[in-house]
């Protein structure tokens, strides 16, 4: 079985267990992440997390055996296909945290960038190397990239095909913190200080912040109060203001 779905607390654990070939893609694995985004959907969980397994890699890609003799339309539809599932990520209901413990190149750093949060362990290298096999990424790296870290890096990282050590991921913004320790406990650890909030006031915060990226700004002013106003009506946002003047923790229940 080459993706596991286990619950850890109230978060969602996927990993992608191929370490034999450092948790490499194959076309198949790609909609097995879709079929299970269907059953993390399903589920109660408050946050999603992708790991891989092993100490190696977070995902070191493509499988490359299966790329040789494909016909253009049936690696176009395969492309097509992969950015679908990573679209669903990006865009699913739930905060979502990539732990890069490892190698995260080609589709494994595009599966990465499709989370909300990435984090990485001292010793991970991330890249987008596909340049150097006379292509270029296709899961939504060229568009996802330069929204993390800015054009010129990410013309730069594309057109080099160099991978960053996680030092540098963070400087540039590509990931949001170096982590120590076991991986997935200081990832929780870090998701923690989302996932405890409610959920539609994080649903609603995430919708306003991605819509800022395509929107003029005095248009995202009028998303932003109309985001606003829909979760000051939401029984968590009567919870959170009276815990606050009654100087106590709010107990939020997502409504």
């Amino acid at each position: 079985m080459t993706i596991e779905l286990s619950e850890v607390g109230q978060v969602a654990v996927v990993t992608i267990n191929r370490p034999q070939a450092l948790n490499a893609l194959t076309f198949s694995l790609v909609e097995d992440i879709g079929r299970t985004l269907d059953r993390v959907a399903d589920s109660d969980v408050r946050g999603l997390v992708f790991i891989g397994a092993g100490t190696r890699a977070f995902c070191a890609g493509a499988d490359i055996s299966e790329l040789p003799g494909r016909s253009l339309m049936t690696h176009r539809a395969d492309m097509e296909r992969g950015q679908r599932v990573f679209d669903r990520l990006a865009g699913f209901p739930l905060p979502s945290l990539a732990v890069i413990n490892g190698l995260a190149l080609g589709g494994g750093l595009e599966l990465a960038m499709a989370c909300d949060f990435r984090l990485a362990v001292p010793n991970a290298r991330m890249g987008l190397p596909e340049i150097g096999l006379g292509v270029i990424p296709g899961y939504g790296g060229t568009q996802r990239l330069p929204r993390l870290v800015g054009e010129g890096r990410a013309l730069e990282l594309v057109l080099t095909g160099r991978s960053i050590d996680a030092g540098e991921a963070e400087r540039i913004g590509l990931v949001n913190a170096v982590i120590s320790g076991d991986p997935l406990d200081a990832a929780l650890d870090w998701f923690s200080a989302i996932t405890r909030h409610g959920l539609a006031a994080v649903a609603l915060g995430r919708a306003a912040v991605r819509r800022a990226l395509d929107v003029q700004i005095q248009e995202g002013l009028r998303i932003e109060a109309d985001l606003n106003t829909l979760a000051f009506q939401t029984e968590d946002a009567a919870e959170g203001l009276r815990a606050f003047l009654e100087k106590r923790p709010a107990v939020f229940r997502d409504r």
